[in-house]
């Protein structure tokens, strides 16, 4: 919004709000003007940080907790849920960790509780764990491993989703156990993950580092189970129980 000199101008809202009270009422009409300018420039700041926070957090698809159906995932509540998008666990460094079979909504609820942190004003960063190995590697292989590290470290939150899918070369998972310990205590990282805590030395090829990776996630941390079936299977039983009532009125 731009003011009536042609740039923009902040103004301060409560103390327009408090100036109000007890004037004439044409400066009242002025002042009032003016509180609502000042209200409009304060939304559009606000926009414009949010739309900046969730380009730099790079995320894949945009998805929000409002259109998330709790009703079909067991093990997680929306009250649960809700309650961590207050950001409390960003302020403490704390970590949350989503694991559960494919297809229940891992990488959803982690989006949205990346894209709440982006309307409060944080820096995220959202990366497969498969593309972020990748980057690692490639920045050290490149001589910037420092400077690829930099900005993250500065980060509120770094969400690593789909943990498990794809096994770590012994180099990738060195890379991932060392920027993990790095952001330890000091950016809060949200984990999504198909396997339990017992298989990750499977991807990580490592017991020892393993165990210390797991340790540093799990000793600050919130931990959420999803249990039931995949949303996609789901969608795939209810679809092949139609399509025989759909022949049926065809034929009929």
């Amino acid at each position: 919004m731009l003011s009536a000199f042609g740039r923009r101008r902040k103004v301060d809202v409560r103390s327009l709000e408090f100036v109000l009270s007890g004037r004439p009422i044409l400066n009242r009409l002025v002042i009032a003007s003016a509180l609502t300018l000042a209200k409009e420039e304060a939304t559009f700041q606000y926009d414009k940080r949010v739309v900046r926070a969730i380009a730099r957090a790079q995320f894949p698809v945009l998805k929000d907790l409002s259109s998330f159906d709790f009703s079909v995932v067991g093990g997680i509540t929306k009250h649960r849920v809700m309650e961590l998008a207050q950001g409390d666990y960003l302020t403490k460094k704390e970590s949350i960790i989503l694991i559960g079979n494919p297809g229940l909504g891992k990488t959803h609820i982690a989006t949205g509780l990346a894209l709440a942190a982006c309307k409060q004003g944080k820096r995220i960063r959202f990366f497969s764990a498969a593309a972020l190995v990748n980057d690692l590697l490639a920045a050290q292989h490149n001589l910037q491993l420092s400077k690829f590290k930099a900005p993250l470290l500065r980060s509120d939150l770094i969400v690593l989703d789909e943990v498990g899918f794809i096994p770590f070369t012994t180099e990738g998972a060195q890379s991932l156990f060392q920027f993990c310990s790095d952001l330890y205590e000091r950016v809060s990282i949200i984990v999504t993950t198909n396997l339990r805590f017992g298989d990750w030395v499977s991807i990580f090829g490592n017991e020892t580092m393993t165990t210390a990776l797991l340790d540093r996630l799990t000793g600050k941390g919130h931990i959420l189970e999803f249990i039931g079936e995949s949303y996609r299977f789901r969608q795939r039983l209810r679809q092949e129980e139609q399509q025989p009532l759909a022949e049926q009125a065809e034929t009929g």
